[in-house]
């Protein structure tokens, strides 16, 4: 008999209405298998017929209307207003992708054509262009269920580029993951595709993800989540006969720093922006700044003493789970315990909830900070380590040892940013997006938008989990040599009837 489980009310610990089955090894077969066959037909979809099924995938989820906000509401403590932008993006990002394949030049076609009296050796012709790698594994993240979920930007990008793709969803939602594999499927069968290019698995443990890591049909996998369960995946991967890519997003803590002038003008007003950005969404977002660097000024003391007074008077909300409220309560107590890291302020709020979380601000020196690496692990929740330098080098020497992160921004006044720049030039090398006063909290689903960054915040710091350029992970490039026009694709052929860019000869053609 299959195992079942049920979801939890995260804000009241109530066990929800549903049972959901622990897939089996041969079921998460069996979807491999299916994902494997279906791919030989998708890979080939033109891109209109793919932009008209991301777009079907786009409407039938609008279709769920109330239904799928609602359980998605009770499964993560998570408000209605954020849930229904979440929806918004979630369908936006596959418009969005329907426009970039429906146009087609992400393909990067470069055509170089035959030199025959080329001396001393002539050129054959050669042509190339990106082409779908094949069966994408994709986990679903815990912290937004609808935009980095079951037909969040990993799925949109995989299937967009000409991947067929396996889900496993979180085990936090269930029900809202159902509801959207079934919007999913809908659209599979309308747009009059097999079956296999849509498969979804569940379960609670590690056995049904790694099932689908390693199994041989499976070429890539995108995942968004813990570093522990990011650097197991990644490591499974590469052990495999055939090592397969991993997209891993495993978390940051987005360093903010604040220069001297800027707290002087800004800095109560700084305070509580910083701590709103600190405690968005309970602090659940991969993007919330977990490190401030200050240095030690009279704006910096005015800017501690204001955060300390708006972190008292911000009030808890549930967290996810059960599990990551306990990962994050032990997290601020770990960091606590480390010598001369002190508890700066935290809510005096009293919740009588589940899973609340308590917002908590943090404050240690740079050169404890330094010392301390462990300092810089993400504590996946509200709170915030403000460091304080006593030097402008001391501030250049945090930089310098940070390890990779999503992002990085710096506030100061215009003069003290060019006063700055080397802090810049630092900051560039750590971080996938850098920004200039602006908190990291917020990430705009575009063409350049870069989500990503160097170890350990993913595996991979050439890649995005959001914006169009994601799906270039899910694709490889092919040449074609001295092949007849006839059995060019579409997009090598010399009249280019898609009309899209390409590199011809060495430069850009339409």
């Amino acid at each position: 008999m299959q195992n079942t489980f049920q979801a939890i009310n995260p804000a009241t610990g109530e066990t929800l209405v549903g049972d959901f089955y622990e897939s089996s090894t041969e079921e998460v077969n069996q979807a491999c298998v299916q994902a494997a066959k279906a791919f030989k037909t998708y890979r080939k979809l033109s891109g209109a017929d793919k932009a008209a099924f991301l777009e079907r995938i786009a409407d039938e989820i609008v279709a769920l209307g109330d239904e799928l906000l609602e359980r998605a509401h009770l499964e993560t403590g998570l408000p209605l207003p954020r849930l229904t932008g979440e929806r918004g993006r979630t369908v936006g990002q596959l418009r969005l992708f329907a426009e970039y394949v429906r146009e087609g030049s992400w393909v990067d076609a470069r055509i170089d054509p035959a030199l025959p009296e080329r001396q001393p050796l002539p050129r054959v012709d050669l042509r190339q262009m990106l082409i779908p790698l094949g069966p994408v594994g994709i986990f679903g993240a815990s912290n937004f269920p609808l935009a980095f979920s079951v037909a969040g930007g990993d799925t949109a990008s995989a299937l967009a580029s000409g991947c067929t793709v396996v889900v496993k969803a979180h085990p936090a939602h269930p029900g809202t993951s159902d509801l959207v594999g079934k919007a999913i499927r809908k659209a599979v069968e309308a747009s009059g595709l097999p079956e296999g290019v849509f498969q979804l698995v569940g379960g609670r443990g590690i056995d049904v993800g790694m099932a689908i890591v390693q199994h041989p049909a499976i070429k890539a996998i995108g995942f968004t989540g813990s570093f522990r369960g990011g650097k197991a995946i990644y490591d499974a991967a590469v052990r495999r006969i055939e090592p397969i890519p991993v997209y891993a997003e495993m978390g940051s803590t987005n360093p903010v720093f604040f220069l001297p002038q800027i707290l002087k003008e800004k800095g109560l007003s700084l305070a509580q922006s910083y701590v709103d950005s600190v405690t968005l969404g309970a602090g659940q977002f991969c993007t919330n700044p977990g490190i401030a660097v200050i240095k030690q000024s009279d704006g910096g003391d005015a800017f501690i003493s204001q955060a300390r007074l708006a972190i008292k008077n911000t009030k808890p909300v549930p967290m996810l789970t059960q599990g990551i409220f306990q990962a994050y309560s032990s997290g601020v107590e770990k960091l606590n315990g480390v010598s001369r890291v002190i508890v700066a302020g935290t809510s005096e709020t009293l919740v009588d909830g589940f899973s609340h979380g308590t917002p908590t601000l943090l404050s240690t020196t740079a050169d404890v900070f330094i010392e301390s690496p462990d300092l810089e692990d993400e504590v996946f929740g509200p709170s915030s380590l403000m460091v304080v330098a006593d030097t402008r080098d001391e501030m250049l020497k945090v930089a310098t040892n940070l390890e990779g992160h999503l992002t990085a921004t710096v506030y100061g006044t215009p003069e003290e940013l060019e006063e700055y720049a080397d802090l810049l030039e630092i900051l560039e090398q750590k971080v996938g997006r850098l920004i200039i006063n602006g908190f990291p909290t917020g990430v705009e689903v575009s063409h350049a938008m870069t989500h990503g960054g160097p170890f350990p915040a993913t595996t991979d710091s050439r890649s995005t989990s959001v914006g169009t350029n994601a799906i270039r992970r899910f694709a490889r490039p092919v040449c074609y040599q001295n092949f007849p026009e006839a059995l060019l694709p579409d997009e090598l052929k010399a009249g280019n009837p898609l009309g899209i860019w390409r590199l011809w000869d060495g430069k850009m053609a339409q």
